[in-house]
Parts: C-alpha cells; structure tokens; sequence
C-alpha cells in the first residue's frame, strides 16, 4: 500500500524515495522513450516561443507521474510544469506549502524533439519551498542522480541495486573552471559583458537541459552552474544535489535559495571558495540600469 503517512521534517523515507523513483522509471517507459525519434510534426507545440517547447511526451508523462504522486502524497501541491504552463497560480502556493513536488516530465523539451539524446526528469520534494529530496533520471541510460537533505547525493543504477556517492570536483581560478550558463537567457544589456569574460574560463557550454547540467556538476565533471528565469522543476533539485554532493549554491546576490524564487540568478558551485570567485566574476549582472545610472549622477553631482 502507498505510504501516506506525514512526512518527516526534512526527508523522506525509503520506501517513499523507492516509490517515486519507480514511478518515474515507468512513465519514462510508457510515455518518453517509446516517442523518442518519432515524434510528429502535430506532436510538437510552441508555448512561449520556437525555444520553448511541448510534446505529447511532456504532457503524458506528467499527467503519469502526477496521478501516481497523489497517490502516495494526497495532500501534497503537485507543481507540473506543464500544468503551470495553464495554470500558473499554482506557484503562487509553493512557498507555503509543507509538501510540494515538482515535475519537469522531459527536461530538455528542444533536444528531446530534435531528436538528440540530451534530455531527463526532474523531481523535487519541498517544504515551504525549500528543497529536501531530488532526482534527476536519464531515461535512456536508467540511472538516477538524487538524495536528500539528511545524507549524499548518490548515483543510483536501479537494474544493479547499487548506489554511489557523489562528489564535486575540487574548483580553482577562473581559468580552471568548466560550467555552464545560459548567455541567450541572460537581460540583453548584459550578453555582451558576458561574452567578454568567457574567454577567462577554460570551457563555458549551455546543454540546454538543466537536468544533465546538475547531474554533471554533482558528478565532478563540471565546476558550476549558473541558472537565470527560475522555475522549481528546473532548479530545486539540481540546488540541492549539488549541496549534497559537497558543493555551494546559493543566489547570486548571496540570500538562500528557495524554490519559490522566480526572478534572479542562481549559482552552484563545486565549493564555496569557487562559488565566491563566480559571484565577484557575474556580479555586474546584479547591477540594474536604474542603479547603474543612480551611481554615474551621484559621482558627477558637486559635493
């Protein structure tokens, strides 16, 4: 029988964790993978531009896993992005809520219906918005990325009943680090300012897929992730894992994160010394034009 009873604090128990990660093997079977490649030109929609994408894939699987969440969770805020897409008030609910989940069902919509094999499911457990469980599933390989606030981020390969902590890698200067941003995101007044430190790095990519960004960062093989136009089924998972695997996230203007967060920049580092070096670096993106033209006049207005 589904496990219904209240919720720790600050976990989930196993047969809770076992539950959701089961459930999100099946839609990934039932709904993502079969469609995988043969999508339709009818099966595909735009939402909110050509970049931002829907397939009968998204609202199969979410519809899934949603059913199966309540299920075990009645009394939980299920917080689907596609749902979200029509009724956005739902997030309006997320900071007060002592249970929500969160459901991105195919993160990484444009490569998924182009047909490249860059993309996976989020799943986050908050409470009051803060994040306390997170999974991040590739579908094609069958390996979750996910843990909670009370212990590790792990490498789970559920076929082999093997689990693995993670680590982050070590950080160092700029000019060592690998990571991602998302540069056609960012206010266009300062894309030209961040193109001009890119260089600095060793290597700066966007996957377009926020769920294989964490995982890579969770997993060593990256140093940080810088994320703007928040939502918490993109974010709130991959924030935790990335504490959880020993590194540092927070906003860029140093305040906690919190899934309810929808405006400003989120950062995740591999460690805290690497994530102050990353905020002295993309501070100027903090500086708004009203502020920037506030401090010009106070410095040539007489004393």
């Amino acid at each position: 029988m589904p496990d219904t009873l209240p919720m720790p604090i600050s976990t989930l128990s196993l047969a809770q964790r076992n539950s959701i990660m089961n459930l999100v093997r099946r839609a990934a079977r039932a709904e993502i993978l079969p469609r995988f490649r043969r999508l339709d030109a009818s099966d595909i929609a735009q939402k909110t531009s050509r970049q931002d994408l829907v397939t009968e894939a998204d609202r199969a699987a979410e519809a899934m896993i949603a059913r199966g969440l309540l299920r075990l969770f009645p009394n939980a805020l299920i917080v689907g992005e596609e749902n979200v897409a029509e009724h956005p008030e739902v997030l309006d609910k997320v900071a007060d809520a002592e249970l929500a989940i969160t459901i991105d069902p195919v993160d990484g919509t444009w490569n998924y219906a182009h047909g490249l094999a860059t993309f996976g499911v989020i799943l986050s457990v908050l409470r009051f918005g803060v994040p306390v469980y997170g999974l991040l599933y590739d579908p094609l390989l069958d390996d979750f990325i996910a843990g909670g606030s009370d212990g590790p981020a792990e490498m789970i390969l559920p076929t082999k009943r093997h689990a693995r902590p993670l680590t982050t890698s070590r950080g160092g200067p700029l000019e060592e680090l690998q990571g991602y941003l998302p540069l056609y995101m960012l206010p266009e007044d300062k894309q030209a300012e961040m193109a001009a430190l890119m260089p600095r790095f060793e290597r700066l990519l966007s996957l377009r897929c926020s769920c294989h960004e964490f995982r890579m960062l969770a997993q060593g093989h990256a140093d940080f992730v810088l994320a703007t136009g928040l939502t918490p089924w993109d974010h709130a998972a991959g924030a935790l894992l990335a504490e959880r695997a020993g590194g540092h996230t927070a906003m860029l203007d140093g305040s906690d994160y919190n899934a309810a967060n929808r405006d400003g920049y989120l950062l995740s580092a591999c460690d805290k010394a690497t994530w102050t070096r990353l905020r002295d670096a993309f501070s100027f993106l903090l500086d708004s034009p009203a502020e920037t033209a506030l401090q010009d006049d106070q410095e040539t207005t007489p004393a």
